[in-house]
């Protein structure tokens, strides 16, 4: 059965160099960061260090050489989206094509507290993450097209260089079935989604169906499920990726933030190369 890996970091607690490195040896496909500029409630302490994203990123691109790399995922709000297509398609560039942009509509009011930025209702988040899966592909394309959306107006659609990649893929993350993944199916090339086995089975069902609505093959998008790798063995992890593989997800992102932990899941992997 196949499945592809990729390892996610949500702290920075070992050499991310090393970290990175090992994750290229073990067989991962990806490896992304968190958009955040405190840490999170759920994963660390306020305190903890927490890098710019889109800074490590372009570190990583210089110590790489096979992982997809990008956030997981950048919210809507931090960043002017004409300036976002910017950083990606640098990104782009300086990885040798290897860049792909996760965006979700935000939800860490207190972040943007800190950092003095609106923290818009719901509703007016998504037509800025509407805004931005029409803009992007415009910034990336040929020409220098206008834009006029709901949130922003871009006179000229200029990004110079272009990214390495005809198409920079556009992954949404999030698993809300009224919005979220009518969106995915609208626009994107891939989508993340949490939970068992049986909730990623529904919310593909629940994709299959938008994507009927708007005439898309649901195959052209890739389903990517987000979960911790804790201290199950290599046995237990193998039968529930499996069972993840089976209800339709075909990357495995791994919460993974040391060398021993990355080197002590390489097993799993092997087992799905085969």
């Amino acid at each position: 059965m196949s499945l592809e890996f990729g390892v996610h970091v949500s702290r920075f607690s070992d050499d991310l160099a090393s970290v990175a490195r090992a994750a290229e040896d073990a067989g991962f496909t990806s490896l992304s960061v968190m958009d955040h500029f405190v840490q999170i409630p759920g994963v660390g302490r306020e305190w903890e260090d927490m890098l710019e994203s889109y800074t490590t990123l372009g570190f990583l691109a210089g110590i790489t050489s096979t992982v997809r790399l990008g956030t997981l995922v950048t919210g809507i709000t931090y960043r002017n989206i004409a300036h976002l297509a910017k950083i990606v398609a640098t990104l782009d560039v300086l990885s040798n094509g290897r860049a792909f942009c996760g965006l979700g509509a935000a939800w860490f009011g207190r972040e943007h507290h800190l950092y003095g930025w609106e923290f818009p209702p719901v509703a007016r988040r998504y037509e800025m993450l509407e805004d931005a899966l029409q803009l992007l592909p415009l910034m990336w394309g040929p020409g220098s097209p206008c834009f006029e959306g709901n949130t922003i107006a871009v006179s000229e659609a200029i990004c110079y260089p272009r990214p390495v990649q005809e198409h920079v893929p556009i992954l949404i993350g999030g698993s809300g079935e009224r919005r979220t993944l009518k969106l995915v199916a609208q626009y994107a090339d891939a989508c993340n989604l949490f939970g068992d086995a049986a909730t990623v089975r529904h919310k593909v069902e629940v994709l299959r169906a938008h994507c009927e609505i708007v005439e898309r093959d649901p195959s052209q998008i890739t389903i990517t499920q987000l979960s911790v790798g804790g201290t199950a063995s290599v046995d237990d992890n193998i039968g529930r990726y499996r069972e993840l593989a089976e209800a339709g997800v075909q990357e495995a992102l791994v919460n993974l933030d040391t060398v021993a932990a990355i080197e002590q899941f390489a097993p799993v992997i092997a087992a799905f190369a085969m």
